[in-house]
């Protein structure tokens, strides 16, 4: 036990050290020309001295919206309103899939086509099969790039036991727990698996969470991008290395968005009533619509 705590603690220390060399050194990591740069990279994504690195500096800035409460607003807006800016943009995609569908049916039944041509010049042109399956893209982009969006608009699905029941500090109490024991646990653990997943389908040789930095630069030596091409179909959608990419951004967002929600939970608890939905962006239907808020 002393031994963990020891090791715990010596990590935040070293985290400040890791940040500054790496800042200092940027050329190790981001001169991806090295190949061996490319490992590092590899390695430091999924490693305990990042984790140590972000987990550090959220205690700082937590500390400092403690004794600032005006900094933790900010950080609230702040990141709410990256998750409203990317979830209204990839929103886009649902509307994107409709109608590459609707396409798909008139090439497909109407004028029997076995493709689609678009562009001149030199066309892109692919199997009909190519652009039904792609429309899994557009599913992802909305599922993994509009979750805290969904979030933030109160969107979720939410299953109700106690919490309806209990005063609106307590509500704020569970809000708190659940963004620090499930959120945030759950979103570094989809990144620590995603991020060695995303690789493997993208390098050769693979890399593997278990490997040391030692050997992955040692591995650097054989390194060749590999990019995943292989449809479920002979004439598929054969980009799924772009699925691995969304997982990982689908758990940065929701690490980012645990936090948000802490500290507005935190807030709205210590600030009490008067200050629920304080500086929230939702959306809305215009004047006149609000009977239908919440049902679209």
């Amino acid at each position: 036990m002393l031994d963990a705590i020891v090791w715990f603690f010596q990590n935040i220390g070293l985290a400040f050290y890791n940040l500054g060399y790496a800042v200092t050194h940027p050329q190790l990591w981001l001169d991806w020309s090295d190949k061996a740069s490319i490992m590092r990279f590899v390695y430091y994504g999924g490693s305990v001295e990042f984790f140590f690195v972000i987990f550090t500096t959220l205690l700082i800035i937590t500390a400092i919206g403690f004794w600032k409460n005006g900094f933790m607003w900010g950080c609230v807006r702040v990141l709410e309103g990256f998750a409203n800016t990317v979830g209204r943009f990839f929103a886009w995609a649902g509307l994107l899939m409709v109608i590459q569908q609707i396409i798909i049916v008139f090439i497909q039944r109407i004028f029997t086509r076995p493709d689609i041509v678009l562009g001149f010049g030199v066309p892109l042109q692919f199997d009909i099969s190519w652009w039904a399956e792609e429309l899994k893209l557009y599913n992802a982009l909305v599922v993994c790039l509009c979750a805290t969006y969904t979030f933030v608009q109160g969107g979720h699905v939410r299953v109700d036991l106690i919490y309806s029941a209990v005063s609106f500090r307590a509500k704020r109490i569970i809000d708190m727990f659940g963004s620090l024991v499930f959120m945030m646990p759950m979103a570094v653990l989809t990144w620590m698996y995603g991020w060695y997943f995303m690789w493997r389908h993208m390098i050769v040789p693979n890399p593997s969470a278990s490997d040391s930095l030692d050997k992955l630069v040692l591995k650097s030596r054989a390194l060749r991008w590999n990019l995943e091409t292989i449809g479920f179909s002979p004439n598929g959608f054969n980009a799924y290395f772009l699925f691995k990419i969304l997982l990982v951004a689908f758990a940065a967002m929701v690490f980012l968005h645990s936090i948000a929600f802490f500290y507005r939970s935190y807030l709205e608890w210590k600030e009490g009533p008067e200050s629920e939905g304080k500086y929230l962006d939702k959306d809305t239907l215009g004047e006149g619509e609000e009977a239908y808020e919440g049902t679209h």
